[in-house]
């Protein structure tokens, strides 16, 4: 499975390179182009009833949240519920993916966003910044790479149990 912000580049190229492989869309980058659609006293409560469709058990009832959801707010909101509505297979991926139930929550909850390569592309920038500038690509790409190296070592010290074979 492959988890993206919904760059239409970037999923081109990977039904091309990946045909196979499930796509699952970013729930915090789609509900952030959802919300543009709404009044601003109306964003937490559709937020609240999107929340309760990624948080069901499975995806039969993850369709049914949504379709509750798309009775209340089409006539409120009806190009936030469709902006939901066109990628709903896509965002509700992460719920066919076979998990042990002890390690459900976990895992899909880390699975149903970019967060976790959000957090290594913040790490870049808290790092670089300081720095101003470079005095050539050789060393941006020094200092980029020696942060990735860092962390793919940490990952691969302490690797997330539940992300393993040795579950």
């Amino acid at each position: 499975m492959i988890i993206t912000d919904g760059s239409k580049g970037f999923i081109a190229a990977i039904e091309i390179v990946y045909p196979h492989a499930k796509h699952q869309r970013c729930w915090v980058h789609k509900l952030r182009n959802a919300t543009k659609y709404l009044k601003k006293a109306d964003i937490k409560p559709f937020k609240a009833d999107a929340r309760l469709i990624y948080n069901a058990s499975t995806h039969r009832e993850a369709v049914a949240v949504f379709k509750s959801l798309r009775k209340n707010w089409q006539n409120i909101a009806p190009n936030a519920v469709n902006c939901l509505e066109r990628d709903l297979d896509e965002l509700l991926a992460f719920l066919t993916i076979p998990i042990k139930e002890q390690h459900r929550a976990f895992i899909r909850r880390q699975i149903r966003t970019t967060n976790i390569i959000e957090r290594s592309f913040r790490e870049v920038r808290r790092r670089t910044r300081p720095m101003g500038c470079f005095t050539n690509y050789d060393s941006v790409s020094r200092i980029i790479y020696a942060i990735f190296n860092r962390l793919n070592s940490k990952w691969q010290e302490k690797p997330l149990k539940e992300f393993t074979q040795f579950i």
